[in-house]
C-alpha cells in the first residue's frame, strides 16, 4: 500500500469518526440546563422529541440543551469539515421536586385519613394509590387529596360493605263513610172521580201511572215501595213515599311493607275493572279496546336512612273504590266511576315513631224541593203537592304510618303462622314437607373469602343491581278488540268478539 492511499484513509477516518462509534450517553434533569463544548464549528443540530429537551446554539462551539420532560431521545451535532456527533440524551424527573410534592400529599392523608393504612408512589410524573378503605366515600376523598398534584391512578380496596339496612312499614288505613238519605213525597191519581182520570205528581217520584181505554182507567205501579191509598168506590186514590235509609261504610286496613335502604316497595289490597277504551280509527270509526284500572288500598313509598339515623320517606298512599253514583251506561253496558282519596309526602321520622300524614273530614248536605206551581202554595194542603229529598254524607279518611328497621327472624325460631279455623295441612304427617335444610345440604356460600374487593368491582356489582328489571307480579295488559252489542232486555250484556274474516282460496292454476 502506496503511502498517498494510508493517508486518505486515515483522513476519511478521522473526518467521518461516527461510523465507528456508538453513541455516547448525555443527562439532564428536568428544569435543568445543560452545556455541550465542540472542538470545532457547529453547523446545525437535530433533537428526536423536542417535547422532552430543547438545543440552543449559544456560540460557534457551544450547545445548551434544557431538560422539559422525563424520557430518553436521540441529539444529533453536526461540525465544520463533515464530522458528526451521535449522543444518547436521558431526561431525568427533579426528585426534589416530585419528592416534596409526595411528602405533601402523605401529609394531608395522614392528616384526614389517618387510622386507613394508604401508600402513594410516584412514577414519571404519575402517582399510584394502593390500601385498603372502609367506604367509598373514603376513596374518593383520598383520590381528591392526591389529584391535587396531577394525575393519580386508583388501585385501592375497600372493605366488603354490611347489609343494607332493611325497613319495614306499618300502615294503617282507617275509612269511615256514613249516609243519611230522607224522601217525601205524594201523588194522587183518579181513575174517573167526578168524571175524571189522571194523576198529580211533580215527577220527582215516579211511582204509578193511570191510562184509559174506553171506559176503562188502568194504573201501573212501577215502584212498590210507597203507602198505597186507593177508594175504589170514588174511583180516587194517593201514593206517599216516605223513605229514611242510612248508610255506614268501614274500611280497615293494616298493610306491613318490607323494603331495603334506598329502594322503592308498593302494596296494593283490591283488584281491576274493564272497561272500553275507543281506539282512533280512519272514516271516523274505531276499535273498541279493554283496558283494566286498579283499585283499593294502595301504598308507594322509598325509604332513605339518613346520616343521623332517622327514616326518610317518599310515601304515597291511596284509597279509592268503584264509584256507581257517577258511571256512565254505553250500549248497555254500565261503566263505573273512581272514587279515590290519595296524597304523596315526604315525611321523616325516627324508627318506631308514627305521623298522621292524611285526614279528610268530608260533610255534604244535598237537599232537593219540588212542588206544583199554585197547588204547592196552598196553606196546609199544599204539602199534598210537595216532594222534598235530603241526602247526606259524611266521610273520614285517616292513614298513620309507622317505620322502623327490622331484621330477619334467625333460623331456629319458628316461623308465625296464621290462626287457621282448620288445620291446613294433615298433623299426622311428619315432618311436613320442606326443602332440606343446611344440615343435608350443606352451608350456602353467601360469604366472601376475602374481606375486601376492588372498589370497581364493588361499584360494578352496585350498578348491576341497580339496573336489573324487576320482573311483574302480573301478566301485562293486553288490548283485545271487541264490538259492542246491546243486549235485550232481561238478558246479561256481553262482548262479542269478531272472527276474522278467512283468506280466499287460491284459484285454479290456468294449464
Amino acid at each position: 500500500m502506496s503511502l498517498r492511499l494510508l493517508a486518505g484513509l486515515i483522513a476519511t477516518i478521522l473526518t467521518y469518526p461516527a461510523l465507528g462509534q456508538s453513541a455516547k450517553e448525555l443527562s439532564v434533569m428536568v428544569g435543568k440546563s445543560l452545556v455541550v463544548d465542540s472542538p470545532v464549528n457547529i453547523q446545525r443540530v437535530s433533537l428526536a422529541d423536542g417535547g422532552m429537551a430543547e438545543a440552543l446554539v449559544t456560540s460557534p462551539r457551544e450547545l445548551i440543551i434544557h431538560g422539559k420532560a422525563p424520557g430518553q431521545t436521540s441529539l444529533i451535532v453536526w461540525q465544520q469539515g463533515g464530522n458528526r456527533l451521535l449522543f444518547d440524551l436521558n431526561v431525568l424527573s427533579n426528585n426534589t421536586k416530585g419528592q416534596d410534592t409526595l411528602d405533601a400529599i402523605k401529609r394531608e392523608l395522614d392528616r384526614e385519613l389517618k387510622d386507613q393504612p394508604l401508600e402513594v408512589t410516584m412514577e414519571n410524573g404519575t402517582y399510584f394509590v394502593r390500601g385498603t378503605v372502609k367506604d367509598i366515600s373514603t376513596a374518593e376523598r383520598a383520590m381528591a387529596i392526591v389529584r391535587t398534584a396531577g394525575a393519580a391512578i386508583n388501585l385501592l380496596h375497600v372493605e366488603i360493605p354490611p347489609t343494607e339496612a332493611q325497613i319495614l312499614l306499618q300502615v294503617k288505613f282507617a275509612d269511615v263513610d256514613r249516609g243519611v238519605s230522607t224522601e217525601l213525597g205524594t201523588n194522587l191519581f183518579s181513575m174517573g172521580a167526578t168524571n175524571t182520570i189522571g194523576s198529580t205528581s211533580t215527577g220527582q217520584f215516579q211511582s204509578g201511572r193511570v191510562t184509559a181505554s174506553g171506559s176503562t182507567a188502568t194504573l201501573t205501579v212501577s215502584d212498590a215501595l210507597n203507602i198505597f191509598l186507593l177508594r175504589p168506590d170514588l174511583n180516587l186514590g194517593g201514593m206517599i213515599k216516605a223513605l229514611q235509609g242510612k248508610r255506614l261504610l268501614q274500611i280497615l286496613a293494616e298493610p306491613n311493607v318490607l323494603t331495603s335502604n334506598g329502594k322503592t316497595a308498593a302494596f296494593l289490597s283490591g283488584g281491576e275493572f274493564p272497561f272500553p277504551t275507543l281506539q282512533g280509527g280512519g272514516g271516523g270509526l274505531g276499535a273498541v279496546t279493554i283496558q283494566f284500572r286498579e283499585f283499593g288500598i294502595r301504598i308507594t313509598f322509598t325509604p332513605t336512612v339518613t346520616p343521623r339515623g332517622t327514616i326518610r320517606l317518599q310515601v304515597a298512599p291511596e284509597v279509592s273504590s268503584l264509584d256507581y253514583a257517577n258511571a256512565l251506561t254505553f250500549q248497555g253496558f254500565t261503566i263505573p266511576g273512581i272514587a279515590s282519596r290519595k296524597v304523596t309526602t315526604e315525611i321523616e321520622l325516627e324508627p318506631g315513631q308514627s305521623f298522621a300524614i292524611a285526614g279528610l273530614l268530608d260533610d255534604r248536605t244535598t237537599e232537593s224541593l219540588a212542588r206544583i206551581p199554585g197547588l204547592g202554595d196552598i196553606p196546609f194542603f199544599g204539602r199534598l203537592f210537595r216532594t222534598r229529598s235530603i241526602s247526606k254524607s259524611n266521610s273520614e279518611l285517616l292513614v298513620i304510618v309507622t317505620p322502623e328497621f327490622v331484621r330477619p327472624q334467625p333460623a331456629d325460631k319458628k316461623a308465625p303462622m296464621l290462626n287457621f279455623p282448620q288445620p291446613w295441612l294433615d298433623p299426622e304427617l311428619k315432618p311436613i314437607p320442606r326443602h332440606p335444610g343446611m344440615s343435608e345440604t350443606g352451608p350456602v356460600p353467601v360469604t366472601s373469602a376475602t374481606k375486601t374487593m376492588r372498589i370497581e368491582d364493588l361499584l360494578q356489582s352496585e350498578k348491576k343491581a341497580a339496573t336489573t328489571p324487576v320482573s311483574p307480579t302480573s301478566a301485562p295488559i293486553q288490548f283485545m278488540p271487541v264490538q259492542m252489542v246491546p243486549a235485550p232486555i232481561g238478558t246479561v250484556p256481553q262482548a262479542q268478539v269478531p272472527v276474522p274474516p278467512t283468506a280466499p282460496a287460491p284459484a285454479p292454476a290456468k294449464p
